[in-house]
């Protein structure tokens, strides 16, 4: 049996049809079509039901893929094992956070391509979390809190925070001492979250109110500069701002909880070795910037030390 077709088959069914399974794979939809006929005469099945809205499993082709999904993840790790210093090969799908991904992140993937030109990379930035299976990822470069799932997760480093106001807001609104005060302030907001302050060791929730929302740090941190009200931010992304005095810290005496930034991948007992060495890039540059200062070439270039 092919294994480029049972690629292909997966790709199709998790992609939910032919046009955009090829631009996945970086393959004519010609190519596509004549691999899953193949699979198919090979099995004596139809696994598809094609339209021109797309392809939807057929109930033997749902039992199948997940069987075929695994065939091709053992024999990536069988490949690994055999060449486990070789040249790493095939395509990597990677999901990265737009606040942080294009300033932060993408110096670190481009270096990971740079050492590995036969590689195929594709990043997709956004801020909305991914279906990592559904949408064909590898893996998942994410900030913030880790909410509960299914995925393995790998902490590769810090990302501390502060409470930040304009100096203007200050002036016309006061400052919060405490958390319950920021109730009665303006919050710049991605939605409904909460924000997490420490008092000692303890965990203090607020859920905040604002008229103000946005789903990208960047945006948060621009309203925050225009006085809009208090920005719940992240260090790597104000620097600039807390230098010039753009913006200042409030409510000091209740710093933010520090939060992580994690490489997510789909359940597995063995993550492939293309993950396992971005999660080594990844891990060195927050030990060169642990304020998560955005990388120059000099360090995104420096090995990484071996875990």
């Amino acid at each position: 049996m092919d294994i480029d077709a049972l690629r292909t088959f997966v790709e199709v069914a998790d992609a939910g049809g032919i046009s955009p399974a090829a631009s996945r794979l970086g393959v004519a939809k010609s190519i596509v079509s004549r691999r899953l006929a193949r699979l198919e005469a090979d099995l004596g099945v139809q696994l598809l039901n094609r339209s021109t809205r797309g392809a939807a499993l057929t109930e033997a082709g749902a039992a199948f893929r997940d069987h075929a999904a695994r065939v091709c993840a053992e024999i990536d790790i069988a490949r690994e094992t055999l060449q486990p210093a070789g040249e790493l090969r095939g395509r990597f799908r990677i999901s990265a956070p737009l606040s942080f991904g294009p300033t932060h992140f993408a110096p670190v993937i481009a270096e990971m391509a740079r050492r590995h030109p036969q590689l195929q990379i594709q990043t997709c930035y956004s801020d909305h979390f991914v279906d990592l299976i559904g949408q064909g990822f590898d893996c998942a470069i994410r900030v913030g809190y880790l909410p509960d799932s299914a995925l393995v997760a790998r902490r590769v480093g810090p990302i501390h925070g502060q409470l930040l106001a304009s100096p203007a807001y200050i002036a016309a609104h006061g400052a919060p001492q405490t958390p319950d005060e920021i109730l009665a302030h303006e919050a710049l907001m991605q939605g409904t979250e909460h924000w997490q302050f420490m008092d000692g060791d303890q965990v203090i929730s607020v859920r905040p109110q604002g008229r103000f929302k946005a789903d990208n740090g960047m945006a948060l941190v621009a309203a925050a500069v225009a006085g809009l009200g208090l920005g719940y931010l992240p260090d790597g992304l104000t620097q600039t701002h807390r230098a010039s005095g753009a913006l200042v810290p409030v409510m000091t005496r209740y710093p933010v909880r520090p939060a992580g930034a994690y490489v997510l991948r789909p359940p597995g007992a063995h993550p492939a070795r293309k993950i396992r060495e971005l999660i080594d890039l990844l891990s060195a540059y927050f030990e060169q910037s642990p304020n998560l200062e955005p990388p120059s070439a000099h360090n995104a270039a420096t090995p990484p030390a071996r875990r």
